[in-house]
């Protein structure tokens, strides 16, 4: 196992409670404040305040500690997205449970296995999630064969991955779930004379632009940025622009959160703008519309309005197949999606 870094976060629901946040920095948090607290450190930092830095091949240690007799399940989330599963794992038991008030190190002393950092260059997010009963994550990660120590997670990227968690902890009380992040920069074996700037958005589908340059989709990290201070702007549809400037220094990466929140008035509804009811048999399954949560199904459907064109509909539920297909919208229509179990 090279690569160690998780990812964002936890998403628990009740039918009742408040929808989880997903957050630029810690990919999704409970907005209630639990008894239940998880925390998650490397060994540069213990404080969790810090993004220490790792050189490729440098062997890292994980810690993870709980209030509470707790399930605590691991995440690595590197800078090109691919996320690794590190708690359970085959080596360690394949066991979650951490025992109140205890610390547990992955690996731990005695232990005959080590963790090692391995590319690419950027920032890696390490997320424990951390609930009161065991979670099921058959449909984000398995073991594909029988050597596998590390589950495969399916999930890419920080908004496939916030997506999949709140569909698993969709069904479990709010206050029976916490979580932690922490951070920690890859860089080379040698210095070298470029920086890294990592952009993270608590919305889908943000850009960023760098000194007039479209860098390309937030919650990314793009490498080879030359030192300087640089304006920087991230767009997110549905929002108003984030203006800000950076500092890009030479041989690290530099973290920018952005938490959009200023909603802009919507425009009148364009002549190309059609409504889509989308009918289902399945109670509370989750809907995305090109990659962004639509809303759940209610009384039998959903009513979602997009534009003329090219649609990805996906609806998600627990115990169901997930369905995806893509559609192209001329005008108002109608859409059944039945899953099989």
């Amino acid at each position: 196992m090279k690569k160690l870094l998780m990812i964002p976060a936890a998403m628990l629901l009740s039918t009742a409670a408040a929808a989880p946040k997903i957050s630029a920095q810690s990919i999704i948090v409970n907005p209630t404040q639990p008894d239940l607290s998880v925390s998650v450190r490397v060994d540069k930092d213990q404080s969790g305040n810090a993004s220490p830095n790792y050189r490729v091949n440098e062997p890292i240690r994980i810690s993870t500690s709980v209030n509470r007799d707790a399930y605590v399940y691991l995440f690595n989330l590197d800078s090109s997205g691919e996320v690794t599963q590190i708690l359970p794992n085959r080596i360690s038991g394949n066991e979650a449970l951490v025992k109140a008030n205890t610390t547990r190190v992955f690996p731990a002393a005695g232990d005959n296995f080590t963790f090692s950092v391995d590319g690419p260059i950027g920032l890696n997010k390490v997320l424990a999630l951390a609930s009161l009963t065991p979670l099921n994550l058959d449909q984000i990660s398995s073991f594909k064969t029988q050597q596998d120590q590390f589950a495969t997670v399916a999930a890419k990227g920080q908004d496939k991955l916030a997506q999949a968690l709140s569909i698993v902890v969709n069904p479990l009380p709010q206050n029976s779930w916490v979580s932690d992040t922490a951070f920690f920069n890859v860089v080379g074996q040698t210095p070298i004379q470029t920086g890294s700037l990592f952009v993270g958005t608590n919305v889908s589908g943000s850009t960023v632009v760098l000194n007039g340059q479209n860098l390309g989709a937030g919650n990314t990290t793009f490498s080879n940025l030359r030192p300087g201070s640089y304006p920087v702007r991230v767009q997110a549809p549905g929002f108003r622009d984030y203006t800000t400037t950076v500092s890009i220094r030479a041989g690290s990466t530099t973290n920018l959160n952005v938490e959009f929140a200023q909603v802009i008035a919507p425009a009148p509804t364009p002549v190309n703008q059609f409504t889509i009811a989308i009918r289902s048999n399945v109670t509370g399954a989750l809907v995305f519309v090109d990659g962004r949560q639509a809303g759940t199904i209610q009384n039998g459907g959903l009513s979602v309005g997009v534009a003329r064109g090219s649609h990805e509909i996906v609806l998600i539920a627990p115990g169901y197949t997930t369905f995806v297909n893509t559609y192209n919208v001329q005008q108002n229509g109608q859409i059944t999606i039945n899953p099989t179990r």
